[in-house]
């Protein structure tokens, strides 16, 4: 019998006699209380301990979350690493287990952690999360009623706050898929060779606006590319483990010209220090996205405040509670 058998079995002959019993027996006086942390409001407790539905995995236990919130935060700051912070690479990491969402089948989204599954974990645009996973790993192993997608999300979340970007509402609860074929299909996340009308068909496919996709672009302040993991080569900014609007200060005040060298096509600044995707390009050249980047370019409290709607929108696609 198959892993996917065994826990709809599971399922249908003790979760959901479970939960019959919970809900018969409780009053919502006598449900668990929301959970208040310096995260967010994290909403968790019985309905999504105890949710039985087919293909998920089940934690019965509350997560932690304040506690787990310090522990990835411990685990930021490492001098031997990039740029000194794993910061960007767990913010890459929750944004592309969220990014396969599709409204329109309701597939894929922040929900499932499938990159524990081949078909996500070598899909090309994955290239080098395999070390933002086991940097989270132990965190796992000593939580273990935290879900990957929870803390996968959560630590994006974490990392941006601490980056210095703003506060933001984040809710847990999300399931992890117990089999590969209930996840999404590969091929679903932005290729940053591409221009807008790429940018528009995967992003529209998840039910996100022009403005939406050019706020959440700001995220490539931190960070930058590798030759061994996109193809691609350096940081967007100066500063990459510091969140700001400095992103979109560089694409209006820099000079930017296509690099010569034999990798992929993209963008360098006149110190060949800096580069821009073609993706990023298309931020100031669509003439519908370039007044949004135009408006965080100048307004850097605007832009931590649309980021923080978008974030969160974009961390809870394809995850109800």
């Amino acid at each position: 019998m198959s892993f996917a058998k065994i826990a709809k079995s599971f399922t249908r002959n003790y979760i959901k006699p479970l939960r019959s019993k919970f809900f018969q027996t409780r009053t919502v006086a006598q449900m668990p209380k929301m959970v208040h942390n310096d995260v967010a409001t994290v909403t968790v407790g019985a309905v999504a301990s105890l949710a039985a539905v087919a293909g998920g995995m089940y934690y019965f236990t509350q997560p932690n979350y304040a506690a787990i919130r310090a522990e990835i935060e411990e685990l930021l700051d490492d001098l031997d690493y990039d740029d000194g912070s794993y910061g960007p690479v767990f913010v890459r990491l929750a944004w592309h287990n969220a990014g396969t969402y599709n409204m329109f089948d309701k597939t894929g989204g922040s929900e499932g952690a499938g990159m524990r599954f081949a078909t996500e974990a070598k899909d090309p645009a994955n290239a080098g999360l395999d070390i933002a996973r086991a940097r989270l790993e132990p965190i796992k192993q000593k939580y273990p009623e935290i879900s990957y997608s929870d803390l996968w999300s959560l630590a994006g979340t974490v990392a941006i706050e601490s980056l210095g970007g703003p506060k933001m509402k984040w809710v847990g609860g999300r399931k992890d898929n117990v089999s590969e074929e209930l996840g999404p299909p590969a091929g679903r996340l932005p290729d940053a060779a591409r221009g807008a009308d790429h940018l528009r068909a995967v992003f529209y496919r998840m039910g996100f606006s022009d403005q939406e996709i050019v706020a959440l672009s700001g995220a490539h302040v931190l960070g930058r590319c590798h030759t061994d993991r996109s193809g691609f080569k350096g940081p967007w900014v100066f500063s990459p483990t510091t969140f700001s609007n400095e992103y979109y200060r560089e694409l209006f005040e820099n000079k930017w010209k296509p690099k010569k060298w034999n990798g992929p096509h993209q963008f360098e600044d006149k110190s060949g220090k800096l580069m821009m995707l073609p993706t990023d390009m298309a931020i100031i050249e669509d003439p519908a996205f370039k007044p949004y980047a135009e408006t965080y370019y100048k307004d850097e409290e605007l832009f931590f405040k649309d980021f923080a709607k978008v974030w969160y929108k974009l961390q809870h696609v394809g995850f109800t509670l």
